[in-house]
């Protein structure tokens, strides 16, 4: 029942990601009334769906206390309890950020020897495609939170954009080793000295990195992170409407249009936000995936995919694995990482 044209926009994109994934079922929980005669549009969709009636609806203008306390029969709350009591794999919703992220952790707790779950996403770079978090849930984190942060963003990368041997860096101000604050510089002693982790660890990276895909994955605080997510979206925007306007101007520039218009289709396809729909609270007992508000049914659709590459490739259970490698090692600092 969240995003900006539910509940149509979400089974719609159910449906696509159904072609995709023939493997997956759903359970779709929201108001049965407005549900129900959606569903009939797409009856190759009801064979794999069920209906769970919810009486309540997370609205985006609800705090997140708010959600907790008074939203317990809400769609959002409901899908959640479900991953909880083992009937699904993972959710996906596309409502208040604040209020899932509050209702999971309250719901699903962390993974054990994760502190705080984060918000992790992917982004089109020169390269290819990288992974950054935090990219808002924290927006101060210690060096143990950093190295956890590293460890999750290694394994989503495996999991979804299928890198074998993640490359990790910390964003920061410089490469120099000297520069930054001190919970940067122990969480890169951490990972430089964590030789059998299953990533290779770069070092620090600064911003201009994250386009240029230097790393499979960047590690950063989430005020950092944020502002980099949101700043490179606004600058994208910028550029999209300076060349519209740059096309508009004359005739000549029509006719430039014109022959340029399969490359710039080709640009438009490659950073397509829709693509890149679907971030995941990484840390939590289950797959919690947040799709964009205002995506269509192709960007709901990604989401969906990357809960259930999440799923089968048992993403909790490799962050275990991992948390236990590091602790053996005994590296400094990883006390609260692996209490």
């Amino acid at each position: 029942m969240g995003g900006d044209k539910a509940p149509g926009i979400v089974l719609k994109g159910a449906d696509i990601a159904r072609k995709r994934h023939p493997d997956v079922k759903f359970l779709l929980f929201g108001d049965e009334r407005r549900v129900g005669p959606i569903l009939k549009r797409f009856p190759k969709l009801a064979g794999r769906c069920e209906i769970r009636h919810a009486p309540q609806v997370i609205t985006a203008e609800d705090k997140p206390s708010q959600a907790l306390r008074r939203g317990k029969e809400s769609s959002m709350r409901l899908a959640i309890n479900a991953v909880r009591d083992g009937e699904c794999g993972g959710v996906v919703s596309a409502g208040n950020t604040g209020a899932l992220l509050a209702m999971s952790k309250f719901v699903l707790k962390t993974v054990a020897g994760i502190d705080r779950p984060a918000m992790a996403g992917v982004v089109p770079t020169t390269r290819g495609e990288s992974v950054i978090l935090d990219l808002g849930a924290n927006i101060e984190c210690t060096a143990d939170n950093l190295v956890q942060f590293a460890i999750m963003g290694a394994e989503f990368a495996r999991s979804v954009l299928g890198v074998r041997q993640p490359m990790v860096g910390l964003l920061n101000v410089g490469t120099e080793e000297l520069k930054g604050h001190e919970d940067l510089k122990l969480a890169a002693q951490i990972l430089r000295e964590s030789t059998s982790l299953p990533l290779a660890f770069e070092g620090f990276v600064e911003g201009d990195d994250i386009g240029q895909g230097t790393v499979d994955v960047v590690v950063t605080d989430g005020f950092t992170g944020n502002i980099a997510l949101k700043t490179a979206e606004g600058t994208a925007k910028f550029y999209s409407e300076m060349l519209r306007t740059a096309f508009r101007r004359s005739i000549l520039s029509r006719v430039g249009y014109v022959l340029a218009r399969p490359a710039l289709r080709a640009i438009r396809k490659r950073v397509d936000p829709r693509t890149y729909n679907g971030a995941l609270f990484v840390g939590l007992n289950g797959v919690v995936v947040k799709s964009h508000g205002g995506t269509d049914a192709i960007g709901f659709a990604n989401a969906i995919g990357v809960a259930a590459d999440l799923i089968r490739g048992r993403f909790n259970e490799q962050i275990v694995r991992d948390l236990q490698t590091i602790s053996s090692q005994g590296s400094p600092g990883t006390e609260a990482a692996v209490s």
